[in-house]
């Protein structure tokens, strides 16, 4: 993905599908102005959500995720991976992505920063001494790097989401893999997101859905987190380089995106 459309996912990150709903739409006619500008409940929520999320010292997600890019002949193509990211706070993470294009992992064990390109054996290694919250600015900032889900990981995720909100609607209910849900739909100037919370006392991200406006054909972002736990084992944040693997600079690590190199991803309106 270009840099700017790149850094504005990565403000709601860990891109999904768009469904034909024109019959639907026919049938039925969406009030948002049912709603207050800013709804009371879908604000607790969020909050519910991040304060559990934040309070979990050890977790282990694995997630689906989709992209959307749009080509230059305004074809929406969608490309999808499968991940896991493992978090011991305050400052130790390692998140794996594969894909069709690239096989990547991060590891950070409070000290060290460490890419590994799997596919192609290799990897980097830089020093960054800090949290698992500066590292995900690190990593979005200065390496365009994207943590799945990055945002929703940080002690200060609420806060980090609600920023430039300028629209909180509570949808309503929603059944995500068999667990209900609450939706939660969001807006920015530039952005749509959408998120389902597990009701009850676990109150969990189920779905994250980022809707980029500001170009052409409003790609979305979509992570499905398939499984949390928060047992995580001792040796989880130790990098292991296997035979034959390469050390680089990082700047050959530059493309781990998750399509494939060249794809053209639409223009800002």
């Amino acid at each position: 993905m270009k840099s700017k459309e790149k850094s504005k996912l990565s403000r709601r990150t860990l891109v999904g599908p768009v469904v034909a709903v024109g019959v639907l739409a026919a049938m039925t006619t969406f009030a948002p102005s049912a709603y207050a500008q800013k709804d009371a409940e879908a604000i607790k929520t969020l909050k519910a959500m991040s304060d559990y999320v934040a309070g979990q010292k050890t977790l282990s997600v694995t997630f689906d995720s989709d992209i959307e890019v749009i080509t230059s002949d305004l074809q929406k193509l969608q490309f999808t991976s499968s991940g896991q990211v493992q978090l011991s706070r305050p400052d130790k993470l390692r998140a794996t992505r594969t894909g069709g294009y690239t096989d990547v992992e991060v590891v950070f064990d409070g000290k060290t920063l460490t890419i590994n390109g799997k596919d192609k054996n290799i990897f980097a290694q830089v020093d960054a001494p800090g949290s698992v919250d500066q590292l995900v600015g690190t990593l979005r900032d200065k390496f365009g790097v994207l943590a799945p889900g990055g945002d929703l990981l940080l002690s200060r995720s609420f806060d980090e989401m609600m920023a430039d909100v300028i629209d909180a609607k509570d949808i309503g209910r929603g059944v995500i893999d068999g667990v209900e849900c609450e939706h939660l739909a969001f807006r920015n100037t530039d952005t749509d997101w959408q998120i389902w919370v597990e009701l009850g006392a676990r109150p969990i991200p189920h779905k994250y859905v980022i809707t980029t406006k500001a170009v052409t054909g409003m790609p979305q972002y979509t992570l499905r987190i398939k499984e949390w736990r928060t047992d995580v084992a001792a040796d989880a944040f130790a990098f292991k380089s296997v035979q034959g693997a390469k050390k680089v600079a990082m700047e050959a690590l530059a493309d781990t995106d998750e399509v494939p190199p060249g794809t053209v991803t639409g223009e800002k309106k």
